[in-house]
């Protein structure tokens, strides 16, 4: 009798072991709601981030041009618009060239006092120059903030209170000639908002960069343009469309101050630590790239680029922005080639000296590939998938 049982119970004590060690395997193959464990039992790290060059790092945090910016808003400050030559025939129009005494501040730079509706002007002026003079600064978590400080205000106009999620999808529309070659309009009209650059012109251009736009980006260069027609009239692309402006020179703040009041829409100025960071991150590119690609040393990156001017382009800053605004991203528009015109929209061949066109279009590249390598942007922050259509 206990022969017959043997058998049996060692076929019975085979089935545990063969049952014990399938469990095993597949605990370690990662079967179950059981994370992977490693051999101390602690979950699997995330990748690590690149380690980025120090001196690049250095070098891009230093802003050269930083004194002379300085010394302009001083002297804006005092009233002293002298200095300011873009911008005399804005001031000097009938509204605001009557002069009632003149007098000194208390540094003795002398001013003249104009008309109370000039006054008036003048102190909504001082009061937003302080303002954005006060902000700069680098701050690497500002793109968590990117939400807060552009859809919630353009959201709240539309009488959307409370909605503070990202757009679903975002493309960015820039000016290139390489946009002829392609019928991309319905795709681009496809996605929850369209961001345009610098008021192109659209009409006649449909089948190719589509017709829709939820904001335009622009550089403040375009806004003093607009401040010298009636009603500093601005709106290519309808009344109602917002716009999002970064300030390239601490004089335009007139022309804010004196359009922001008949703008229907919002007119909206990004933050200046959002401006420092995007200048961080193109100059690291560009040193990268003096470096690495064109094999010139970095002491002479600066007269190559007139480093006190160099700058971030209108298109860079506008992908940034839907970084931080959008779960996706389309980028179309944005390159060149020898048998395409610069814009599309009009005939101009030769391009600004103060941006490195090839630093930003590796950074793009990075931005599809691996945007982990990018630097100066906290960890905290998560990027959204980026596709490039040329």
């Amino acid at each position: 009798m206990k022969r017959s049982v043997r058998p049996l119970f060692s076929v019975l004590l085979l089935i545990v072991v063969a049952a014990t060690l399938t469990c095993r395997v597949a605990t370690r193959r990662g079967i179950g709601l059981v994370p992977l464990q490693n051999e101390v039992g602690l979950a699997a790290k995330p990748p690590v981030r690149p380690v980025l060059n120090a001196t690049l790092l250095k070098l891009a945090a230093v802003d050269l041009g930083v004194g002379k910016l300085k010394l302009e808003v001083e002297q804006l400050l005092e009233e002293n618009f002298r200095s300011q030559g873009r911008h005399r025939s804005f001031l000097s129009s009938g509204r605001y060239n009557r002069i009632d005494v003149r007098v000194r501040t208390s540094r003795g730079i002398p001013v003249q006092l104009r008309s109370p509706q000039f006054y008036r002007l003048w102190l909504g002026f001082r009061r937003n120059l302080q303002g954005w003079w006060r902000n700069r600064g680098y701050h690497p978590d500002i793109m968590l903030d990117l939400v807060r400080l552009v859809r919630v205000p353009i959201d709240r106009h539309n009488g959307l209170v409370g909605s503070e999620r990202r757009y679903s999808s975002c493309a960015v529309v820039g000016n290139s000639g390489i946009l002829l070659k392609s019928e991309y309009g319905e795709l681009i009209d496809g996605h929850e908002a369209v961001i345009r650059l610098n008021n192109a012109r659209i009409g006649g251009f449909d089948g190719n960069v589509g017709s829709k736009t939820s904001f335009s980006f622009v550089n403040s260069n375009i806004l003093h343009l607009c401040a010298r027609r009636e009603g500093c009239f601005c709106h290519p692309y309808g009344v109602t469309v917002p716009m999002v402006m970064y300030i390239c020179q601490p004089a335009h703040f007139l022309d804010y101050t004196l359009c922001n009041s008949s703008h229907k829409a919002p007119l909206l100025i990004t933050d200046p630590r959002f401006d420092e960071l995007c200048t961080r991150i193109v100059k690291y590119y560009s040193l990268k790239r003096f470096v690495e690609e064109m094999k010139k040393p970095l002491e002479e990156w600066g007269s190559a680029h007139d480093g006190s001017m160099f700058h971030y382009s209108s298109g860079m800053q506008a992908v940034m922005l839907a970084l931080g605004v959008c779960e996706k991203v389309s980028i179309f528009g944005f390159g060149k080639s020898v048998s395409a015109k610069h814009h599309y929209h009009t005939n101009q061949k030769a391009e600004l000296h103060l941006h490195d066109y090839e630093a930003e279009y590796d950074l793009y590249r990075d931005l599809v590939e691996r945007p982990e390598v990018l630097p100066f942007i906290s960890d905290k922050f998560k990027f959204p998938p980026v596709v490039i259509y040329q």
